[in-house]
């Protein structure tokens, strides 16, 4: 594989490794500060304003940088994300209040945990898909792995790092020094997009994008392209929603595991078997991507969402049994995440990156993304009213019922992977284009408006060959969207 072709993929995806590091790091700065300020921050609402702000920027992220990764550049999102992520991961640490208030050093916190939400979800439709981009000049056979060892191999690699930097520094500190602790963890954070900065400066838009970006266009089509895409991006959407919905009753396990293997609350420990739980997550992502190549992303969603329903039904079915046995609990809980990330975990931003036109990419993965960050945030909401109607926290049936309801939403997500998804290959983006510029041709739009003339002769060729194959009316598909 030549270096050249290589470095812009590391350039645009391995970003979101700052999604996992700043998204996961937050948990063991949440246990710290309950220690701190157990009745400041413990029992007020800052407790889940601090951790689930950040969700609320990422969508607003998501979304805003789709048009700018879509109107403007990828290359220009991806500076501002880096910017964003490099600047307030620096405030969260050197967070203060007034005359050293507590409630305003929290404030503060939350505030600047909103601005990295954003930052987080600008590295979605502007280094994504511009990743998925890239990926297209590597390797025919392993254009899909490399994208996901930088985009969702990332991810999880982030929340490994983020869960053993707070023990690292507990360990260094000790326990007497859990300001220092808690500030160093978020400050790191600004290091992985600081090391990335130099190589976005230099990268160059790939081919795909210099020939079909629709930034130069007079108007742009927003209803034929609703038209076209609008059933596809809902399929995508709705698999990355169910994801991200059911990823939250399974995450309610942690807990679990902990308070039965930690009776006495060590901070230590709690720290220590919490990077073990996170480790579950590489596997499967490792794994998952090298099926992507080999399998498709389509079926290797689909058998892992599959295999994860069956492993759900059965931690809900044998839960009774064991809650007694923690050792089993713990394997049978790491297979389910793995299986997470074989399938879902690793495909569905693949699936969301290939399955519409290079012109309206960053829009179209940027809303797919939001809609799976929206469901997690909803799954906060109802999975504890699903827990309660069920008999309650206290019972096994209130405890198996987000098993079910997750395992049944697995189930629905595969049905619709693998009947409403068109299939993807190696030549997916090429041919995606070309699919797009057709359709737009036998509508009655101007394609020469594609394009931002650098490579005139280049769109020139394209025009006329889609022009000639553009007698027919191209319809978005009935089976696969």
């Amino acid at each position: 594989m030549k270096s050249a072709a290589f470095w812009p993929v590391v350039a645009t995806g391995a970003g979101l490794f700052s999604d996992g590091y700043l998204n996961n790091v937050i948990g063991s700065v949440n246990t710290i500060l309950k220690i701190l300020y157990p009745t400041q921050y413990a029992n007020s609402p800052a407790t889940s304003n601090v951790s689930s702000i950040a969700f609320v920027g990422t969508v607003i992220g998501q979304l805003s940088f789709g048009y700018i990764s879509d109107h403007y550049s990828r290359k220009l999102g991806m500076i501002i994300a880096s910017c964003i992520l490099i600047l307030f991961s620096i405030l969260c640490a050197g967070s203060w209040g007034a005359g050293g208030s507590i409630p305003g050093m929290l404030a503060a916190l939350t505030t600047y945990r909103f601005f990295i939400g954003i930052g987080i979800g600008a590295e979605y439709p502007a280094g994504s898909v511009a990743c998925a981009e890239a990926s297209n000049d590597l390797k025919h056979g392993q254009r899909n792995r490399w994208f996901v060892f930088f985009t969702n191999f990332m991810i999880d690699f982030g929340f490994v790092v983020s869960s053993f930097v707070p023990l690292v520094m507990l360990w260094i500190c000790g326990e007497n020094h859990l300001n220092t602790v808690w500030r160093v963890s978020l400050g790191l954070g600004a290091i992985p997009p600081m090391s990335l900065f130099y190589l976005r400066l230099k990268f160059q838009e790939p081919e795909q994008f210099r020939k079909n970006t629709i930034r130069k266009a007079k108007t742009v089509p927003y209803f034929m392209i609703l038209k076209f895409y609008g059933p596809r991006l809902l399929v995508v959407a709705a698999i990355w929603f169910i994801y991200d919905f059911s990823a939250y009753s399974f995450g309610l396990y942690s807990s679990t595991i902990l308070e039965a293997i930690i009776p006495d609350g060590s901070l230590y420990k709690s720290f220590g078997w919490n990077v073990v739980l996170n480790l579950f997550y590489l596997p499967g992502s490792f794994l998952g991507a090298i099926a992507a190549d080999y399998w498709g992303p389509r079926w290797t969603l689909v058998s892992g969402v599959l295999a994860q329903a069956v492993v759900g039904y059965i931690m809900a079915g044998l839960y009774s049994h064991l809650k007694n046995h923690i050792a089993g609990f713990v394997v049978i809980y790491g297979i389910f995440q793995t299986l997470g990330e074989f399938g879902p975990g690793d495909c569905i931003g693949l699936i969301a990156s290939k399955t519409s036109a290079t012109a309206i990419r960053g829009q179209y993965y940027g809303i797919a993304a939001a809609s799976g960050k929206i469901g997690a945030f909803i799954g906060t909401y109802v999975f504890p009213v699903i827990i309660k109607n069920a008999g309650g926290d206290t019972t096994v049936k209130g405890l198996q019922a987000p098993f079910w309801v997750s395992s049944s939403l697995c189930c629905f997500s595969a049905f619709l992977a693998a009947f409403f998804l068109p299939n993807i290959t190696q030549e997916t983006i090429d041919e995606e284009n070309v699919r797009f510029r057709e359709y737009l041709a036998a509508s009655g739009w101007d394609i020469s408006q594609l394009g931002d003339g650098s490579d005139e002769e280049l769109v020139r060729e394209d025009v006329i060959a889609v022009s000639d194959s553009a007698e027919k009316s191209i319809q978005p598909e009935t089976k696969a969207f």
